[in-house]
């Protein structure tokens, strides 16, 4: 494509953005398998890693077919604004995370963040990264105020980390004014985007510094590969110092998840909206349901979050959990009793997926810190597939019957 030709929708940018063309002239990006990469020349070695040419060196450094992934991502998260972000593919949404929080505190720094994040980056910021000198401070962020007082009383707090809509309570936090709030202290704002995606929510758009997603999610949206990715707003910051943890902490992305990912990413647009209509539609179902007691979807008006999601996402997205009247017995039964939708961990797929975080994806947060973050023994997380309305409403009513 003529990089001259101004691209105005979402699907084109999601075909089109980052691909170059192949020496070849293979159509799509080939599956770079190559461990390493030559030089024509000592000297043309001798740039490259001096960093005055740029090419590739090593894939555990960049691979023509992860360039063109992160390219693409970075070009969605950035669509419509005035601005540029470098991205950088990992091995996982963990690793991207990592990477992240690694490299950018050091001990004694403070990490604020709130209830209700991922089990992954719950027990990553509680349990390893004090180990490292670094303290997690953890709020309800839904309330500014909260926020605004912490961040006066502790200077210590060197970053600000979100994850909305949050997992698996759906909860949101306001984006804008949280890092509004921040800037003003100096901090850092990190932002985990997987269950939006930057079709429905652009955190950059609110001044936030970086960006993270399990791209293994609705970036694939297949259930093929597994991987992550860190952006961040200081480009320059992103080809240096972040590169180097990225290099030397080894958590680099492979060439055939990222050919899989760059087919997935393509009909991110399509598949999206049909996860939102459905998602509304079973949201609506289940909050009339007889067996059900609360649903957390920011689509309902009901939802505390309701005006927060509706401000920063352009639609409430393909999420939601439900809570069942009959605690963990219910759950096991409305579990086993599912004969289309699929019991299982993870999310983004084109297949509905339900899971119970209690026992699953939040196993090893205690008791009392599930039931702080929402997170009881009746709660279901559902990922709402693109299988047709009637035919995933078929199989709840049958699961829930009693």
């Amino acid at each position: 494509m003529d990089k001259s030709f101004p691209l105005q929708g979402w699907s084109s940018l999601a075909v089109h953005a980052g691909h170059e063309t192949d020496p070849n002239y293979a159509h799509l990006v080939p599956i770079y398998a190559s461990s390493t990469y030559v030089f024509d020349t000592a000297e043309q070695g001798m740039r490259r890693f001096s960093g005055q040419e740029e090419g590739f060196i090593y894939s555990r450094w960049g691979n023509p077919t992860l360039k063109e992934a992160e390219d693409k991502i970075a070009a969605m998260e950035t669509f419509g604004l005035p601005f540029e972000v470098k991205g950088i593919l990992h091995a996982s949404g963990m690793a991207a995370i990592s990477s992240l929080l690694l490299g950018t505190l050091k001990p004694g720094d403070k990490i604020l963040t709130h209830y209700s994040l991922y089990g992954g980056t719950e027990e990553l910021i509680t349990k390893v990264l004090p180990g490292f000198g670094v303290i997690p401070v953890i709020a309800d962020l839904r309330d500014p105020q909260v926020a605004e007082d912490m961040l006066k009383k502790d200077p210590s707090i060197r970053m600000l980390y979100l994850e909305t809509p949050a997992n698996p309570t759906i909860q949101c936090v306001d984006i804008e004014v949280l890092t509004g709030m921040a800037k003003n202290h100096g901090l850092l704002v990190a932002v985990d985007n997987t269950f939006a995606t930057p079709f429905l929510q652009q955190p950059f758009r609110y001044g936030v510094d970086f960006v993270v997603h399990s791209t293994t999610k609705f970036l694939n949206g297949h259930g093929t590969a597994i991987g992550g990715i860190l952006l961040g707003r200081d480009t320059e910051r992103m080809k240096t110092s972040m590169t180097k943890v990225h290099r030397m902490l080894g958590g680099n992305g492979n060439s055939f998840d990222a050919f899989l990912l760059i087919q997935g990413m393509k009909t991110l647009e399509l598949r999206m909206e049909r996860h939102c209509h459905n998602a509304m539609e079973v949201a609506q179902y289940l909050s009339t349901h007889h067996t059900v007691s609360r649903v957390n979807y920011t689509g309902l008006a009901a939802h505390p979050d309701h005006e927060v999601a509706k401000k920063q996402m352009r639609h409430p997205g393909p999420m939601l959990s439900f809570e069942l009247k009959k605690g963990l017995q219910g759950g096991i039964d409305f579990m086993n009793n599912l004969k289309m939708c699929v019991r299982t961990v993870s999310l983004g797929t084109c297949d509905t997926l339900l899971s119970h975080p209690a026992s699953m994806t939040h196993y090893s947060v205690p008791k009392e810190e599930k039931l702080k973050y929402g997170i009881t023994d009746g709660l279901i997380r559902m990922n709402v597939g693109i299988e047709n309305l009637p035919d995933i409403l078929n199989d709840l009513e049958q699961a829930l019957a009693d």
